[in-house]
């Protein structure tokens, strides 16, 4: 049974940072790209970062580059999220992924094993 599991969420100000954790066991995580989205309510959850397999390719979306930075460790089945220099529009719901399916250069993918999430806050 696949368990991925987030950590490191909680209440930040304004212009601080945090990092999250994500760890994923009964897969072998070294074969998946793996992601961060992130979820607010009303709204659909969307893409923040994504890594292919080796973590040498990346995506982030537009409101997070130059402030996030993702990266992975395949030897210790685990994902971070580095946030830096964070706003009240981070705050947001945010799940870590492997990803089942992906098209491309596109490690977002569209099928995914989802965490269960792990809260961010950004006072301001």
């Amino acid at each position: 049974q696949v368990q991925v599991v987030e950590s490191g969420g909680g209440l930040v100000q304004a212009g601080g940072s945090l990092r999250l954790s994500c760890t994923a066991s009964g897969l072998t995580f070294a074969n998946y790209p793996v992601a961060w989205f992130r979820q607010t309510p009303g709204k659909e959850r969307e893409a923040v970062s994504c890594i292919n397999r080796s973590g040498r390719s990346t995506y982030y979306s537009d409101s997070v580059k130059g402030r996030f930075t993702i990266n992975r460790d395949n030897a210790k089945n685990t994902l971070y999220l580095q946030m830096n220099n964070l706003n009240s529009d981070d705050t947001a719901m945010y799940y870590c992924a492997a990803v089942r399916i992906y098209t491309g250069d596109y490690y977002c993918g569209r099928d995914h094993y989802w965490g269960q999430g792990t809260q961010v806050t950004v006072s301001s």
